[in-house]
């Protein structure tokens, strides 16, 4: 099995920034599954639907998550998880006042389900490289370098930025 890549970076506190930086961990994404190749690897899977069939499932699958979410139901997609809609309001100076106009978004929560909760106990890890540091050591290499620099830019504010 493929192994969950991640990188590791000195990152401060926005809130406090006189704190020492500490060290996080970021994944480093594999790249994004899209719903094309969703339900091929569905199909893959001793599936007794085609590819085409398992699309069409998960296409009105879609319109109906949406239109119930709309409805204001919550969805329990069973071992998936459960997905709970959601509002963003902006407070009014009393009870009265609150109307819909408050109202600013509608989210979706999503609960992982039992066959998503112990991802971490199963995932294996391997360390890799910064995307930044990745970036400097190709650039290094277009330009016939041996060695790269990839100390973090930083804008006039002293904020790491990508390079």
């Amino acid at each position: 099995m493929k192994k969950i890549q991640y990188s590791v970076s000195l990152m401060g506190n926005p809130g406090h920034e006189d704190d020492p930086k500490k060290a996080y961990g970021t994944i480093q994404l594999t790249g994004v599954i899209r719903l094309s190749e969703l339900s091929k690897h569905i199909s893959e899977h001793n599936s007794v639907f085609s590819q085409g069939t398992i699309i069409g499932i998960l296409t009105e699958l879609s319109a109906c998550i949406r239109e119930l979410l709309l409805q204001g139901y919550k969805i329990d997609l069973g071992d998936l998880g459960t997905l709970t809609p959601t509002i963003k309001t902006k407070g009014a100076v009393d009870l009265k006042s609150f109307t819909a106009q408050n109202i600013l978004d509608l989210r979706v929560n999503f609960l992982k389900g039992g066959a998503l909760l112990n991802l971490r106990r199963d995932a294996e890890f391997e360390q890799t490289t910064t995307r930044a540091a990745q970036a400097a050591a190709l650039e290094a290499q277009k330009e016939g370098q041996t060695s790269a620099d990839w100390t973090p830019k930083t804008d006039e504010e002293g904020e790491e930025v990508e390079p």
